[in-house]
């Protein structure tokens, strides 16, 4: 039976996609500063070598929750072990996520629906689950990856930056709705990053990761902690993404769309 939540020694955080990349880092920052860790991935190796990395270096109870969030049922699956662990979640970062690069019409719908399961629902049906007992403490922070993708359209990614889309307008509704609560919401939306994504997504070779302006996952997961820690609504690291983001806000929808796809395809 799982324990009721009781007041932990040290504040809880659980992030999923914990095992490597922005994710991993992340991991580290809540746990130099004392935070019990949940953490979430698929990857079971990883994730149990970083859990006792982490317990070791700084002190703290990390645990692994080794889980396939692109499968339907398994944030009430995350929820039920984090019951089980006995303490309240304090903090939820929401960071796992995937991408997919080609035509539309030529890549495989399974990829895609996984992703949107993974990207989008996962990470509402998570929010669903843990915001609540946040609410009723009256305290709780919730972190959401989006991407500076959020903000355009993606020829070539076209499923992908619409499930960032997705995650950036969610996020802010519901910061504005939680106004005055205790709880708050923090959208991080990095530009291109040094991390595993692009080689799963398949874009090793797009000019979008050849750029001067790539951010290594160590930076992005320090400007991203920062903000949650201060409250902001949205978090957009380093003064060129800013820009881009600002900029796209202005230039005619064709062109960013042609843009776009400039930067996506391959080098």
């Amino acid at each position: 039976m799982p324990h009721p939540p009781r007041e932990a020694v040290h504040p809880v955080v659980l992030i999923t996609g914990a095992s490597g990349g922005i994710g991993r880092d992340l991991a580290g920052l809540f746990a130099g500063d004392g935070f019990d860790l949940l953490l979430v991935a698929r990857s079971a190796g990883a994730l149990h070598e970083l859990a006792a990395e982490l317990t070791r270096r700084h002190g703290v109870t990390a645990t692994a929750i080794v889980a396939d969030l692109a499968a339907a049922g398994s944030p009430d699956a995350v929820r039920a072990a984090a019951d089980a662990h006995g303490a309240a979640v304090d903090v939820l970062v929401n960071n796992a996520g995937h991408g997919l690069y080609g035509r539309f019409s030529e890549t495989e719908l399974a990829v895609e629906m996984g992703m949107i399961q993974l990207n989008v629902s996962a990470l509402t049906h998570l929010t669903k689950l843990f915001l609540p007992p946040m609410l009723a403490r009256g305290r709780g922070r919730i972190l959401n990856v989006a991407s500076t993708a959020a903000f355009q359209p993606g020829p070539m990614m076209a499923v992908y930056y619409a499930t960032k889309a997705y995650v950036l307008s969610f996020s802010e509704a519901l910061a504005e709705e939680l106004s005055g609560t205790g709880v708050t919401v923090t959208c991080l939306a990095p530009g291109a990053t040094r991390t595993g994504f692009q080689a799963r997504a398949g874009m090793d070779r797009a000019r979008l990761f050849r750029g001067p302006n790539v951010l290594d996952s160590a930076s992005v997961a320090r400007r991203g902690y920062a903000g949650l820690m201060r409250g902001e609504r949205l978090v957009v690291p380093g003064v060129v993404n800013q820009a881009i983001v600002q900029a796209v806000r202005l230039l005619p929808r064709r062109l960013v769309t042609r843009i776009g796809r400039a930067l996506n395809d391959r080098a």
